[in-house]
Formats: structure tokens, C-alpha cells, sequence
């Protein structure tokens, strides 16, 4: 339920196992190019060993339809199994942004307003005459989280109710004045689930079901708030320190609604996030007010909409959320401007190795296949591990940083490396009337970056190479 914020953690690779390779994938139309499949086969394959995750399981996106869909590593250790792409995993508080849906769609009936105080529909709750609908769904209504942990209380092990939570949470002293901080808040997600069931009439399910998951064909779609996941889906896992993976225990009921209870195949999210690109559930001002940071009143954004994240990623919009919950973790970023979109489930939780991913993945797609590009990089970089460079490819501003001991150093500590073993392009930008490349490239034990800088014409302006 809790955003995946946990910084990016290395452990040993404990077995064979993670290392397996990936299931047969369904490419759909537009297929990815194989190049860049093996570039984001090799992502995961890399960032499943480095970090120890059991399995990952990713769709992709591209020109607004599906185009990959691949699954990696052991959805189970005992007995040992392997991920498969239609398996679910959980997907945490990415969930949100489907009861913010809910909620949108029923300001689009009338039968409430974003602006509409708590008090409308549960008048007992603290401060409900000053909080808002938007500032539930924005995490700026001051109530009190319910589960900042990263890790399951022995109190959550137990069943309870939405009724019970509001009273332990809800009924609490405001943490602040509603709309003058940011603090991510799974109570204010839980209030509005209950919202949504007073509002339309309907279990929050059901309504999610009849109106999201069937027009989407979402049919793999499970509330793991009520039950465990099958014996056909991965087992969460989770690590002491830096220990051996133990399977992780299970919420108990009623802990999850309306803010991380739902689980489902990557493909579904990913058609998920085919219908946010086109626009299929909400009207178009709907879709502004979900997708447009909230402000505090001091003026100050919160880089937060409503149930999604929105920020900008290389120069490109994106809409995104993570997601935690027992022995799962999730990353869902959404590119709208760009028609393209990036979903990885993995089973394990406390942390990122799905954020690493799926970033991975997302500036390849958007730094776009640059064999060309990537070939001279590689050339230069040669050329001056051996201590030259070829003047007639730089500008005079160019010629004039690459000085005599500017190349001297270039040789001295490039050298040593031996032959790069690739490099690819990252991401690009333009600024200045210059195109930006970012370049990641790996020696046998070392990894670097290269940050480019390209007139129109092709003469190199700027050639620098750093620590990545």
C-alpha cells in the first residue's frame, strides 16, 4: 500500500535460480525490434541478480497498444517455480489511482464534488467540515497514516473493518491543517473508498469491476483484501537485512481496501494504462484534474495529483505511482504525451528493484534506438583511451576543451579500463540548439556515462565521461 520510496538495496545473489531465463514472451503489435527486447531482457536479467528479487514480471506500451509482455526468475522457491507472464502479483497502492477513477466518475454523475467536505458523507471524522474529497485523494487532508511501516504490525495480522480503521485514524487530531502539507496517507484512500460505496450505492468491487475492469477487459483482477493470491501465483517474499528470502506474511482482512487490495497480471495494468493514454473512462476535464499537480495554499507543488504521481522524466511527462504490500512491490509509469507506458510487478517488498527497472526500461524506449549514435560514442571513446581525438568532429569550442591534457587524462584514467563492453544510448534532450545524448557504458568492471552534446550540423560540442 505504501508508495515503493525504498532506497535501492544490493544483496548477494543466493541462488542459480534468479538467473533463469525469462518465460516466453507475448510480443503484440508493435513488436519491439529485437534489439531492444534483448536490451530490456538484459535490464531485468541484471537487476534481478544484482538486487536478489525472486522474479519480475513487465508489460510495456508503445504507440498507445501493447507490445511486450515477459516474465522473469521464480515466482516460487519451494517448490521452485517459475514466473510466468499470466501470473498475479499484488500491486500495492498503485491501486489508488483506481479509486480516484471511481471517485471522478462519480463527480462526472453529480453524485458528489472533489470539493465536497468529508463531513457529506461521514460527519463524525475529525476536521470533516474543513477536509475535502481532493484532499484525500492528494494527500494533503492532514489525517493520520495508518501503515507508514514497511513491514506488517502484529495488530494488522488480525481482520478489521474500514469502520474500525476511521475510528483508531480518522478520528485523531489532524497532523496538520487541511491542504498545508504533502504526507502520504493510506487513511485518506480508505475514507474514499467508503465514499465511493455511499455515493454510487455499491461495494467499491463491484463498482470497479462493472465500470473499469470489464470496458478495459481487465480479467485477471483479484482483492487480495480478502483473499490470498492462488497457488498458480507467485508467493511474496521478504529479507532480514541481508538474509536468505522467507515467504511473507499476509494482511489480514480489511486492511487493504480502497488503498493497495488489488492484484492482477502485468497485461492488465497495462491495458490499464492503454485506456489512461487514450482517454477511455473519464472526460477529458476529468482526466486534467487527475493528471495536474496539486498545490498547497502556500503555492508550493506537491508533484502529486490525484492517485498518481505526476512528474517529468528526461523532458517527458509522466504519470506514475509505486506500490507495497507483504512481499510485494510495483512500478507503473505512464507516458501520455508519448503514447507509451511501463508496468513491472516483482515478489518481494522493502524494495525498489521494480523503480530501477522500470526507469531502465523507460529511458531506453524514450532515448529511442540510436545504433549511429551509439557507434561514434563508442568510437571517440577509443580513440581517446588510446590518446587522440579526431579535431575535425568537434567544434572550436570542442576542439577547445579537448586541450593536450585534457586528452593526457582522458588516456591516463580511461585506458586502464580495457574495451568498453557496450554503450547505449540513455535518454536524449534538446537545449541550447544542441541535442543532448546520455550515454551508459559498461568496461568489464566498471560503469560510466558519457554526456554528449551535438550541434545540427554533427560536430561535437561536448564529449564528457563520469561515474554513472
Amino acid at each position: 500500500m505504501r508508495r515503493s520510496t525504498v532506497p535501492r538495496v544490493l544483496v548477494p545473489v543466493l541462488a542459480a535460480f534468479v538467473l533463469l531465463s525469462p518465460s516466453r514472451a507475448r510480443a503484440a503489435d508493435p513488436a519491439l525490434d529485437p534489439g531492444s527486447r534483448s536490451a530490456i531482457d538484459g535490464i531485468v536479467r541484471d537487476a534481478l541478480a544484482a538486487s536478489g528479487v525472486p522474479s519480475a514480471s513487465i508489460a510495456i506500451v508503445r504507440d498507445g497498444r501493447i507490445a511486450y509482455v515477459q516474465a522473469y526468475g521464480s515466482a516460487r522457491l519451494d517448490p521452485l517455480a517459475p514466473a510466468a507472464a499470466p501470473m498475479r502479483y499484488s500491486i500495492g497502492s498503485v491501486s489508488k489511482q483506481f479509486t480516484a477513477t471511481a471517485v471522478l466518475m462519480l463527480a462526472e454523475e453529480r453524485k458528489l464534488s472533489l470539493d465536497d467536505p468529508v463531513s457529506r458523507f461521514a460527519p463524525d471524522l475529525t476536521s470533516a467540515g474543513s477536509v475535502t474529497i481532493r484532499q484525500l485523494l492528494s494527500h494533503t487532508s492532514g489525517y493520520q497514516d495508518y501503515w507508514p511501516q514497511d513491514y506488517v504490525p502484529p495488530f494488522m495480522l488480525q481482520p478489521t473493518t474500514a469502520g474500525a480503521i476511521l475510528d483508531g485514524w480518522a478520528k485523531k487530531a489532524l497532523d496538520f491543517a487541511p491542504g498545508t502539507q504533502y504526507q502520504y496517507s493510506n487513511t485518506g484512500y480508505l475514507l474514499a473508498g467508503v465514499i465511493v460505496e455511499k455515493a454510487s450505492g455499491t461495494p467499491l468491487l463491484p463498482f470497479l469491476t462493472a465500470r473499469i475492469f470489464r470496458p478495459l477487459q481487465m480479467a485477471s483482477v483479484a482483492n487480495i483484501d480478502q483473499d490470498r493470491l492462488g497457488d498458480t501465483d507467485p508467493t511474496g517474499y521478504l529479507r532480514y537485512a541481508l538474509g536468505p528470502l522467507r515467504p511473507a506474511p499476509k494482511e489480514g482482512k480489511g486492511w487493504l481496501f480502497a488503498a493497495g487490495e488489488l492484484a492482477m497480471t502485468a497485461e492488465d495494468l497495462a491495458r490499464w494504462n492503454v485506456g489512461m493514454i487514450d482517454r477511455k473512462l473519464l472526460k477529458p476535464e476529468s482526466y486534467r484534474q487527475m493528471q495536474t499537480e496539486v498545490l498547497l495554499e502556500n503555492g508550493v507543488g506537491i508533484g502529486y495529483g490525484l492517485g498518481i504521481e505526476v512528474k517529468r522524466r528526461n523532458g517527458h511527462r509522466v504519470i506514475q505511482h509505486g506500490g507495497e504490500v507483504s512481499g510485494f512491490t510495483s512500478t507503473n509509469m505512464v507516458f501520455p504525451d508519448d503514447r507509451t507506458a511501463v508496468t513491472v510487478l516483482v515478489n518481494q517488498d522493502s524494495i525498489d528493484t521494480s523503480g530501477v527497472i522500470a526507469g531502465r526500461i523507460a529511458d531506453r524506449l524514450l532515448a529511442g534506438s540510436a545504433p549511429e549514435a551509439e557507434a561514434r560514442a563508442k568510437r571517440v571513446l577509443e580513440t581517446l583511451q588510446a590518446g587522440r581525438i579526431d579535431r575535425s568532429e568537434l567544434t572550436e569550442n570542442g576542439r577547445f576543451y579537448f586541450s593536450e591534457q585534457a586528452v593526457k587524462d582522458f588516456a591516463a584514467s580511461l585506458a586502464p579500463l580495457g574495451a568498453p563492453v557496450s554503450v547505449r544510448q540513455q535518454s536524449t534532450s534538446e537545449r541550447g540548439g544542441m541535442r543532448f545524448r546520455l550515454f551508459e557504458v559498461k568496461f568489464p568492471s566498471k560503469t560510466l556515462a558519457i554526456w554528449e552534446r551535438d550541434m545540427p550540423d554533427g560536430k561535437i560540442e561536448q564529449f564528457e565521461v563520469m561515474p554513472d
